[in-house]
C-alpha cells in the first residue's frame, strides 16, 4: 500500500509501499477514503511526542470502509463505512465502562501509538467499542475532521464545560478547532468571539459568523475579550496549546467563568506558567480535555443531520499524499485558515 511516513524528525515525509496490515483480534481494516492534516499530526512529525518512533505513518483524523474484520468482530463487516475517534478505548475497562474512553490505560491512538492513517488501508483494534456508521451522503472530507477537531471541541463545549445558549464564548486560536468551537458554538446558542494573530484566520471566522474578531498581535486581547463581552468571556477555549493563548484564555474571563485547554501543550510549552492569582480572585474553573469518548457521537451527528450547524466552511484544501509535507511545514508559522485534507492517495 501507498504511504507517508515519518523517517526523521522535521524532514520530508517518505512516500513509500508497505504491506497492507491484517485486522488483529477484535479490530478491523479500513480503507481510508480521507484523513486530516492536523496540528497533532505536526507534533509528532516534530519529535515532540513521546509515543512516536521512527519510522512512524502519523494520521489520526480519518475515515474510511471496512475491507477486513477480525476475530470477534460482529457488529461491522466488509463494506461499511465509519468514522472513529482519535482516542480508541478497550471498551472494557472500568474507565470505559464509566464512559470515560477518553482516559482508557488501554488506549491505542492511530498516528502516535500506532500506525497511522497517511496510508491506503490501516488497521484499527477496539472496532466493536469505537467505530460509528458514517451518516448516508456526508463527504468523507468533512467526516475525517470530525475523528480529531470537531469532536474534541464537541466534548470540550459540552461535555466537559457545559456551554449554555446565551453565554459568551472566546476562542483563542483560529485554526480547525477553533473554527469548530466556533460554528459549534453558534449553534448551540452561544455568542462567539475568535482571538488570532493572522488577518485571513480572523477574516474568515468572521465569515462564518464569529460576533467579535480580535487580533491579538495588535492589541491586548484578554482585555479587549473582557470589553466586547461587557466583563469578560463565561467561557473560553485555548486551541493552540501555547503559554501565550493559555494566559490570554484564562485573564479573558468573568468571575466564575470556565476554561477549557484544548491545544495540545507540548516541547516549550509543556510546561508553562499562569496567572493562578487570576484563578483564585476569579473563582475560575479550569478544564483539561483531550478528545471524545465514541458513545457522544450521536449528538454530535443529530445536530449535524438536523441542519443546526454546517460543518462543510471548516475543509477548505483537498491534497494529495505527496501534499502532506507541506501542510506540516506549514504549521511552523501561521498556517492558512481551515483544514488540509487527504484525499488523493495515489499521488
Amino acid at each position: 500500500m501507498r504511504a507517508a511516513r515519518i523517517t526523521r524528525w522535521r524532514a520530508p515525509l517518505e512516500i513509500c509501499d508497505l504491506p497492507e496490515p491484517a485486522p488483529e483480534a477484535g479490530g478491523v481494516v479500513l480503507r481510508v477514503l480521507a484523513c486530516g492534516v492536523c496540528r497533532s499530526d505536526w507534533h509528532a512529525w516534530g519529535g515532540a511526542d513521546p509515543d512516536v518512533s521512527l519510522p512512524h505513518v502519523p494520521g489520526h483524523e480519518y475515515c474510511g470502509e471496512v475491507v477486513a474484520v477480525g476475530a470477534g468482530v460482529r457488529r461491522w463487516k466488509a463494506g461499511d463505512r465509519v468514522i472513529a475517534p482519535f482516542i480508541l478505548a478497550c471498551g472494557r475497562c472500568p474507565d470505559c465502562a464509566a464512559g470515560n474512553q477518553t482516559i482508557c490505560a488501554e488506549q491505542a491512538v492511530p498516528g502516535f501509538t500506532h500506525q497511522g492513517a497517511f496510508a491506503e488501508y490501516i488497521a484499527v483494534p477496539y472496532a466493536e467499542a469505537n467505530l460509528t456508521a458514517l451518516p448516508e451522503g456526508m463527504d468523507p472530507a468533512l467526516a475525517a475532521g470530525l475523528g480529531c477537531r470537531v469532536t474534541t471541541a464537541w466534548h470540550a463545549l459540552t461535555g466537559r464545560a457545559a456551554l449554555q445558549a446565551g453565554e459568551w464564548l472566546a476562542v483563542f486560536g483560529g485554526g480547525g478547532v477553533g473554527i469548530s468551537a466556533l460554528l459549534l458554538g453558534r449553534a448551540l446558542g452561544a455568542r462567539v468571539a475568535v482571538v488570532d494573530i493572522a488577518p485571513d484566520k480572523l477574516a474568515f471566522a468572521e465569515k462564518l459568523g464569529a460576533d467579535a474578531v480580535i487580533n491579538a498581535a495588535e492589541t491586548d486581547a484578554a482585555a479587549a475579550v473582557r470589553e466586547v463581552t461587557g466583563g469578560g468571556a463565561d467561557l473560553a477555549v485555548e486551541a493552540l496549546g501555547v503559554e501565550a493563548t493559555t494566559v490570554g484564555a484564562l485573564k479573558s474571563l468573568r468571575k466564575l467563568g470556565r476554561m477549557v485547554q484544548v491545544g495540545m501543550p507540548a516541547g516549550d510549552h509543556a510546561t508553562m506558567p499562569i496567572p493562578m492569582d487570576a484563578i483564585y480572585s476569579g473563582q475560575l474553573a479550569l478544564y483539561g480535555t483531550r478528545g471524545m469518548p465514541s458513545w457522544r457521537y450521536p449528538s454530535l451527528l443529530s445536530l449535524i443531520a438536523g441542519g443546526q450547524v454546517d460543518l462543510s466552511p471548516l475543509v477548505t484544501r483537498h491534497i494529495a499524499l505527496s501534499g502532506a509535507s507541506a501542510e506540516l511545514d506549514a504549521f511552523d508559522g501561521v498556517a492558512p485558515p481551515g483544514v488540509a485534507v487527504i484525499t488523493d492517495f495515489e499521488n
